[in-house]
């Protein structure tokens, strides 16, 4: 009975570090996001295996004295289930948002990369704006991602903005005062997948308005990513 909890645990610690590891190989361009994807889902599969496994092994554990291999299992049991619970609550997360990767502050006139273009050369996802349609399903999903309007001017605004995307630690591209526009990329944890942002500042009525525009490279869905990395820009620049 103590080696079935030893071998729900031993499935259990490969499943997460499968889990893990499919995330830092496509982080080190090891392979594909489709690989790392596919990687994650047998982690799951084996996360599952591995809870029931240990599940089994705690139970027939408790029938006997003295009681060898609980904690083993009760280890197992409950590591199996987190490996599976990751990709179950990244689903979750994504039917919980619209299928959409491109988030702005200006639905009717978006910001536009420039810098950045060479840099999303071949990404899946294409830099210019989606129109009509995009935007009225970012209107739906969140309706709180507005224009930032600041009482300073166009310089004082600028450089809030620039260190707003250096405290966020976001790598700066482009940073074109004249133009009032900052172009960086920003990295999701764990998988590093690389989202482009263009913050655009412009000046109106004594004061300034501050956009910004949040753009992933690959995936169909963000799982609302670029929205929380939006809401983080504006949490900073209102600080």
């Amino acid at each position: 009975m103590r080696r079935l909890a030893i071998a729900g645990l031993i499935l259990a610690a490969l499943a997460a570090l499968a889990a893990v590891g499919a995330g830092l190989g496509f982080r080190w361009e090891l392979w594909s996001h489709r690989t790392a994807f596919t990687i994650l889902r047998w982690a799951a599969y084996t996360g599952l295996g591995a809870a029931a496994v240990s599940l089994l092994g705690a139970l027939a554990a408790l029938r006997r004295r003295p009681r060898r291999g609980v904690w083993p299992a009760a280890i197992g049991l409950v590591l199996g289930l987190l490996v599976a619970a990751l990709p179950l609550g990244h689903l979750r997360a994504a039917r919980s948002v619209p299928p959409i990767h491109d988030i702005t502050t200006d639905l009717e006139d978006p910001p536009s990369f420039v810098a950045i273009l060479p840099l999303r050369a071949g990404a899946p996802n294409a830099a210019q704006y989606g129109g009509p349609a995009i935007a009225a399903q970012q209107r739906a999903a969140y309706p709180g991602i507005a224009t930032i309007i600041l009482p300073l001017a166009p310089q004082q605004a600028f450089a809030k903005a620039l260190a707003a995307a250096r405290v966020l630690g976001w790598d700066v591209v482009a940073a074109v005062p004249e133009d009032g526009r900052i172009e960086a990329t920003d990295r999701t944890f764990w998988f590093g997948f690389r989202d482009d942002v263009v913050v655009r500042v412009r000046p109106r009525n004594g004061g300034s308005v501050v956009d910004i525009r949040s753009v992933s490279r690959i995936g169909r869905s963000d799982t609302g990513t670029n929205a929380k990395r939006i809401r983080r820009f504006v949490g900073e620049i209102k600080a």
